[in-house]
């Protein structure tokens, strides 16, 4: 049996900055994202670790901002670390998509 949430887990630093490259937004807000476009298993206990590790790697930083639910919020934007960092996911994202269509496809390269 094909294990879809460690496949998608591969791919979800590169997701994450791409909608956080989209607009600043917040956790909470990230997971529901993510969940519209089809990452059914998103849930907060996966993608705040995943933030902070970005936060480490200097890729995304943040600010508070009043929220009008409560507390504050992080509002997270991108570095240009985080930029660039993109651009490559993407190019690698390629890449890879196209070696494994190939193989479904049962192309030779």
């Amino acid at each position: 049996m094909v294990d879809r949430s460690q496949m998608m887990r591969g791919t979800l630093e590169g997701c994450i900055i791409k909608i956080i490259c989209l607009e600043e937004t917040y956790g909470y807000d990230i997971v529901s994202r993510l969940k519209q476009y089809g990452f059914i298993d998103a849930k907060e206990g996966t993608i705040y670790p995943l933030l902070v590790r970005l936060e480490k790697k200097k890729l995304i930083t943040y600010k508070y901002k009043e929220s009008p639910l409560g507390p504050k919020r992080k509002h997270y934007y991108l570095t240009d670390s985080g930029h660039a960092f993109l651009e490559e996911f993407r190019q690698v994202w390629n890449d890879v998509r196209d070696s494994v269509d190939k193989i479904m496809e049962g192309e030779i390269k």
